[in-house]
């Protein structure tokens, strides 16, 4: 029996012990959970400044800071989220319990990646602890210092055999996905999305996929420029490119396009200085065939600003492209790197048409201060997110699902959508064994007259409050067993 073969069975026979369902269980794992981030924070920032050059202070403020207030709403709301849900009533079961009861799904596979390897792999693992599950947790090789943090730290806190850490590359990977799992949660590109759901279709296993796409950027003539530039310098350039919402390419009016160009650099050597390669605040491209790839894209294209790379420490400087056709090489695939395509249209009609032309991605960026140009962007586009005037701040935002559309991905997650998402809502119709003459409408042998009241109490809705519903209730009652009196005594 494989490694991997022996963790998911530890975790499958541990959730079968039903000690994740109680809901103080799931409590004490959460801030666990959350002791271990407040408390290995100097071990987490070590491993991504080695991965991916991430400064101390960039650590806790686009990886754990959010992992906090996720886990501290899971622990304020579990009861309430975890609560049977009342939902509203036809008249045939006015008298009835009908509510949703979540309840956990089993045992959930989360596969993590690289470029926030602790948001995306602890983000989707709170959710599961909430629900109940036990989960097996694979964190990305290729940020290999933080996998090994996860391995060695991480079952120091929660419970060993209810969320097991598996770590390795391709093959532990494809080991794990032979296992039978009750969901996956994926966060990654497209390619390897396919070969997930075709590994989980074979166990008819649903799965959430956390993918990217190049998600565009609109900057209408109607906006205060400066801010536009500096709000999408921070967006594209954070973690040095390598984030799956960034704004991968710039739509805007040709008369634009210069000015747009110099705010950006300005930006740039704001928040850089004018040498970003020694810059604590800028990072590296997470390993050398990624900085390979990058370098291909760049070629047809005229480079603005920027363009510096050294192969031996991964580094590309903050890059602006010109001109840029619909096929140059950086538009034919998601970009992940500090390289900022820049594309003229004569109008939001123009880019809504080149937008929609593409594959959906996973955020839009609209930057207008017409308000009825964003809702008419909104209107006719389809993407995984939607933010006007800013670049990434949805994603921090636990009363939004987070998730793509189409190519960009499937499922959400954050706050109460994590929750659910990893979650099974089950129906539950509860009678009591009284009141069999208002069952003599459905039985044969049918007739118009049975037809006619069916209808009636099967098409009307109720939705009252407690005090309403327990008065209409005993009225109810009453007219049921005058009418049923009336019509259905033999």
């Amino acid at each position: 029996m494989s490694r991997e073969q022996k963790a998911v069975d530890r975790a499958r026979k541990a959730f079968l012990t039903g000690r994740s369902k109680s809901l103080d269980y799931r409590i004490t794992q959460l801030k666990n959970l959350l002791r271990f981030v407040r408390e290995r924070q100097n071990e987490i920032a070590e491993g991504l400044k080695k991965d991916l050059g991430r400064s101390e202070c960039g650590t806790p403020l686009y990886e754990t800071l959010g992992l906090e207030s996720e886990i501290n709403l899971a622990v304020k709301y579990l009861k309430e989220w975890a609560a049977p849900r009342p939902v509203s009533k036809s008249m045939m079961t006015i008298s009835d319990q009908v509510y949703i009861q979540p309840e956990p799904l089993g045992v959930v596979l989360v596969i993590g990646a690289w470029n926030y390897p602790w948001a995306v792999t602890i983000g989707p693992l709170i959710g599961a602890i909430a629900a109940g599950n036990a989960a097996v947790i694979k964190p990305s090789e290729v940020s290999s210092h933080t996998s090994k943090v996860m391995e060695d730290l991480l079952p120091l806190y929660l419970d060993k055999e209810l969320y097991p850490v598996v770590t390795g590359g391709v093959t532990e990977t494809q080991e794990l996905l032979k296992q039978r799992f009750d969901h996956i949660f994926y966060t990654g590109n497209g390619t390897v999305a396919k070969i997930i759901m075709e590994a989980a279709a074979k166990h008819l296993t649903p799965t959430t996929l956390e993918l990217g796409g190049k998600s565009p950027c609109y900057i209408d003539t109607n906006c205060d420029l400066a801010i536009a530039c500096r709000r999408i310098a921070w967006g594209k350039y954070l973690n040095c490119g390598q984030t799956c919402i960034a704004p991968d390419y710039i739509l805007c009016n040709p008369s634009m396009q210069d000015r747009v160009i110099e705010e950006i650099k300005k930006n740039i050597n704001d928040f850089y200085t004018d040498d970003p390669k020694k810059c604590l605040d800028y990072g590296r491209i997470i390993n050398q065939r990624h900085f390979k790839r990058l370098m291909a894209l760049l070629e047809g294209s005229t480079i603005a600003v920027g363009g510096e790379n050294d192969e031996s420490e991964c580094y590309i400087g903050p890059t602006i492209l010109r001109d840029v056709k619909p096929d140059a090489k950086v538009m034919q695939e998601e970009i992940f790197g500090p390289l900022l395509p820049i594309l003229t249209v004569s109008s939001a009609d123009e880019a809504i048409k080149f937008i929609n032309q593409r594959e959906k991605p996973l955020a839009l960026y609209i930057f207008s201060s017409d308000n009825k140009l964003i809702k008419h962007m909104i209107a006719e586009t389809s993407s995984g997110g939607v933010v006007a005037n800013d670049c990434l701040m949805h994603f921090s935002v636990s009363s939004l699902p987070f998730g793509g559309v189409g190519n960009s991905g499937m499922g959400h997650y954050h706050g109460k959508y994590g929750f659910d998402n990893m979650s099974h809502l089950r129906s539950c119709l509860i009678k009591k064994l009284k009141m069999e003459g208002m069952n003599k409408m459905r039985y044969p042998p049918h007739t118009e007259d049975k037809l006619g009241w069916a209808r009636f109490f099967i098409l009307k809705h109720v939705d009252f409050g407690s005090l309403g519903r327990m008065v209409l209730l005993a009225l109810m009652a009453i007219f049921v067993a005058v009418i049923l009196q009336r019509y259905f005594t033999d």
